[in-house]
């Protein structure tokens, strides 16, 4: 995911309370973003069967609802 990417996902994740579908690139898990953290440059996500996880950024793409 890239910079303006990040940015869009985490404001509506954070500010709007939306959930997005996102992916991880390298173990092609999906999941629902719960919250951004910038300092640690991840997404916090909720995966398909509940558990929660942590992503880099660079390894997320937004998916389509």
């Amino acid at each position: 995911m890239k910079d303006k990417e990040r940015i869009g996902v985490c404001q509506r994740t954070e500010r709007k309370g939306e959930r997005v579908k996102v992916r991880n690139l390298k173990t092609g898990e999906i999941g629902f973003t719960s919250f951004c953290t910038e300092e640690g440059g991840t997404i916090q996500v909720t995966l398909e069967n509940g558990q929660l996880d942590s992503w880099v950024y660079a390894d997320c793409e937004e998916l389509p609802e």
